[in-house]
């Protein structure tokens, strides 16, 4: 069984196993619960689950990225049967991956630091299919109906947006590039 260490903040007593690491020694765990709540808001906000929302929150913002279900559990006061559907979806849509460590039972759910560039890239095959889709009924309903020309401008609105979404992705890369080159020289 791991050491038990008093907080000294609050009182509490945490694992000495390296949860305090993980969770940012030193920080103020209220506020990071409050950060995390917030996050989840907007999550929510946007149209994800609400559960689904905090357990991507909590995630986020973990220095390491991974916590197990239990973890997740315990700094959101949720029970583990919530954290289990959460996890779920977020595996199914793609924002967190499952790990196991060697010798252990226990999966660890995991968000890269590249994951909203992956949720983009993902999106544009997502676009061209609907653009796709969305092209062939101008044929359908007739170029020059009502119909036709809305499906038409909307299928140009989704060209633009494919476009337009490749070119910010290259600027996205260069960003990166001079920010690597930038740490690396200090």
């Amino acid at each position: 069984m791991a050491d038990q260490q008093r907080d000294e903040r609050g009182g509490r007593e945490e694992r000495g196993d390296g949860a305090e690491r993980r969770a940012g020694a030193g920080r103020d765990t209220e506020a990071v619960a409050r950060y995390v709540e917030r996050v989840a808001g907007e999550l929510t906000g946007m149209g994800m689950q609400r559960m689904a929302s905090r357990v991507f929150a909590c995630l986020l913002a973990d220095d390491a990225g991974a916590l197990t279900a239990a973890e997740v559990s315990e700094r959101l006061h949720v029970s583990p049967a919530a954290v289990s559907g959460a996890v779920r979806y977020l595996g199914l849509v793609g924002f967190i991956s499952r790990e196991r460590e060697p010798g252990s039972r226990r999966e660890r759910y995991r968000i890269e630091s590249d994951r909203w560039y992956q949720i983009f890239a993902q999106r544009e095959q997502i676009i061209r299919r609907f653009e796709q889709t969305l092209d062939s009924g101008v044929g359908i309903l007739g170029a020059d109906t009502p119909a036709g020309q809305r499906i038409e401008e909307t299928t140009e609105f989704f060209a633009f947006l494919r476009e337009e979404n490749g070119r910010l992705e290259q600027r996205w890369w260069d960003y990166v590039k001079r920010r690597q080159e930038a740490t690396a020289a200090e």
